[in-house]
């Protein structure tokens, strides 16, 4: 029997390959003991990933609670101020009221000001003047005028403007930090998907452990609606598992001995028992979560600039301040300068340019590993959306990267389900992969024959009777051996195969030709809607492959490729995407095996199908935690909404702030338009909002296949 090409390919182990050195992700899981098997610190901040140092400690929680009591505590603060008085026309006299607003404002301005304070301070220290810094001098430079004018200095008193600002504040970023949080959320909900406990197989029987106690080589039982609760390999039973968790893939999928399950997946329908063979950080779940960290901790150009953005906008928020405080005070109106000065300095918070780029990530990051699109770099993601051809390693990528029975024919008065129910009969005792696929496709023929007294014809293929008659299926030794001739009743159909590429194997009854299949690397049946697809969207697609060229050439036709590189040599790869990116192209690579690495490494963007190897994962920007094609355009698509998000937050934060700064400082006093300190911090606060929205709305991109 002819001898098949061979794809061997590893199965995917993303955690053996994610960043180094990873940084514990914060872990909100309501379980106890999962920082131990995700391999996560609990207690460890995560806001350094997304660019939140600023927020380094904080959560919404503390925000809410701040924000509740502050706002009581102002209550009194604007009930016993004299302007407040004065508008609405009461008065209360008396010594104790007149002490309430400078008291009360004192505890507001330390304890509800205390984290803007900290955060100054430390962004001072740290010499990277940002958001922080604009708001503690804000709240000072009121606190400082409002407590001498207390004691006689001067006569602005702003306690009820500093209440107002700071409890505004503490809203706005109550809001923000829950929006931050939904987006960690999505991410640190991957621990959720590990169960508290397993079912342990011993001697003794099941026994129910903690999957902290789990070892290599455990036999667990896992029932119908539960979760695999580590990485391994099926050894009893078979189920369909739901992996939309993981993969992306919305229908379960079968898996049966010796196929491998990931942990977090759930049985549907079925026990199962699996061998453990990865636990804690080396599972694909826990490479998962670090290799999205690593992303939302990764360079990005639009975060550069801004970055540059909002330094830049406090070096101009702090000048904007001090020149309106001379030009006030020039024209004699010290007081009106003061208020003018914070208002410019709470208004000019770069809350929203902070906050444009990173929600954006954090979100896009998160969504996408929820369909199954795992990037690990965001530069990466960043370039996808320019990309101008797409480069698909055919075997295993677009195709199953094993052989599949594709065609056959039956003659001398056999139909073909005869044919094939009889072949696979004679091919049932066999371990060759050709032998496998024929009895693949004869899995759903009812009363399928047995075959008996099994032997193999070495280089020629196998025989076994059955239902009687001897039954061989081989190639054209096989022919050659029995001296037969191939009819001529198959001869069109065989000319056909070989010259797509096909190999061809004969059914013979006793010593007649009863018909002939021919077996190929089968195309997957996404693969055609991941072509089109990608057409549409205006890409070039390009099949390499070292296949002879019929092969390669009979896949391109079926699919509608655009060009097609043949016969290349593993090392030569990589040759291959320099002379495309000679042409001028952008390219973006899709592969999954050791020889597409180089190749995966020189594109513009290194996609790695999930099915694939470590070394390609490695290599590649990208991940499709699935092996369905079609998720290469869901990254175009990602790329294309993240990047639209963030340019669109970008251009709001900074045009709010240049359109913002002068009315604060005020530019149209003379038209009575004015803009009092916490009506700053409410637009200052609403701005922010409106970022955050706008990048909460890429959830609703639907990525997948």
């Amino acid at each position: 029997m002819a001898e098949p090409d061979k794809h061997q390919h590893s199965s995917m182990n993303v955690a053996a390959h994610a960043d180094e050195d990873p940084t514990p992700m914060a872990d909100t899981s309501q379980h106890t003991g999962h920082d131990k098997h995700t391999g996560h610190d609990k207690h460890t901040g995560h806001d350094k990933h997304t660019g939140h140092d600023k927020h380094a400690g904080h959560d919404p929680n503390m925000f809410r609670r701040l924000f509740w009591i502050n706002l009581a505590l102002a209550v009194p603060v604007l009930a016993f101020s004299s302007q407040i008085q004065s508008w609405f026309g009461y008065s209360i006299e008396g010594t104790l009221p007149t002490l309430i607003p400078p008291v009360v404002g004192s505890i507001i301005y330390f304890w509800g000001g205390r984290p803007f304070l900290k955060g100054g301070l430390d962004e001072a220290r740290q010499r990277q003047p940002a958001m922080m810094l604009l708001i503690a001098l804000a709240i000072t430079v009121a606190y400082v005028s409002s407590l001498a004018s207390f004691f006689g200095i001067g006569d602005l008193d702003f306690w009820w403007e500093l209440a107002a600002l700071i409890v505004v504040m503490l809203l706005g970023h109550w809001q923000e930090m829950k929006a931050i949080g939904q987006a960690r959320g999505a991410l640190a909900a991957l621990a959720e998907l590990l169960p508290d406990l397993a079912e342990r197989e011993t001697d003794a029987g099941l026994e129910e452990v903690s999957i902290d106690e789990l070892r290599l080589g455990d036999i667990v039982l896992v029932r119908p609606g539960g979760r695999i609760p580590a990485d391994g390999l099926v050894v009893g039973g078979g189920a369909l598992i739901d992996e939309s968790m993981i993969t992306g893939e919305s229908r379960p999928v079968r898996r049966r001995n010796g196929e491998r399950v990931v942990a977090g997946t759930v049985s549907t329908d079925a026990s199962v028992r699996v061998e453990i063979n990865a636990v804690g950080d080396e599972t694909t779940l826990a490479g998962i979560q670090r290799m999205v960290e690593g992303a939302q901790a990764s360079s990005s150009r639009t975060q550069a600039l801004a970055d540059r953005a909002a330094a830049a906008l406090f070096y101009l928020a702090t000048g904007s301040a001090v020149v309106t405080l001379i030009i006030w005070s020039i024209i004699g109106e010290p007081s009106e300068g003061v208020i003018r000065t914070v208002t410019v300095l709470v208004i000019a918070c770069p809350h929203a340019l902070g906050l444009a780029i990173p929600l954006v990530i954090s979100i896009s990051t998160a969504t996408s590993a929820r369909a199954g699109i795992l990037v690990k770099d965001r530069l990466a993601l960043e370039s996808m959306r320019n990309i101008d051809a797409v480069l698909f390693d055919k075997t295993g990528t677009l195709t199953k990267g094993n052989h599949a029975v594709v065609d056959q024919i039956a003659i001398s008065g056999w139909t073909s389900e005869g044919m094939l129910a009889v072949a696979a009969a004679a091919e049932e005792e066999s371990e060759h992969p050709v032998a496998k696929a024929i009895v693949a496709a004869a899995k759903d023929i009812a009363n399928r024959p047995k075959g008996q007294d099994f032997e193999t014809l070495t280089g020629r293929g196998v025989a076994a009777t059955v239902d009687g008659a001897r039954i061989s299926v081989g190639g054209p030794a096989l022919l050659e051996y029995l001296g037969l001739t191939e009819p001529a009743e198959v001869t069109t159909r065989t000319h056909r195969w070989r010259r797509d590429g096909g190999s061809v194997l004969y059914i013979v009854a006793e010593a007649e030709v009863i018909g002939a299949l021919t077996l190929a690397d089968e195309i997957r049946p996404e693969s055609q809607i991941a072509i089109d697809s990608l057409h549409a969207r205006g890409k070039q697609v390009i099949l390499i492959t070292g296949d002879a060229a019929q092969v390669a050439q009979s896949v391109a036709d079926q699919l509608g490729i655009d060009e097609v590189f043949a016969e290349v040599l593993p090392e030569d790869k990589d040759a291959k995407v320099a002379e495309l990116q000679a042409r001028g192209l952008r390219v973006a690579m899709v592969g999954d095996g050791v020889n597409d690495a180089p190749a995966l490494a020189r594109a513009d963007v290194g996609i790695a199908i999930g099915a694939g190897t470590d070394v390609a994962i490695e290599a590649a920007g990208v991940v499709l935690a699935s092996s369905d094609p079609r998720s290469v355009s869901g990254v175009i698509d990602l790329s294309v909404a993240t990047y639209r998000k963030m340019i669109q937050n970008l251009v709001w934060a900074t045009g709010y702030n240049l359109l913002a700064i002068p009315i604060a400082a005020g530019a149209l006093s003379f038209i009575g338009l004015n803009l009092p300190p916490a009506a700053a911090a409410v637009a200052m606060s609403l701005s922010t909002i409106i970022v955050a929205a706008n990048a909460q709305l890429l959830r609703r991109l639907d990525l997948r296949p």
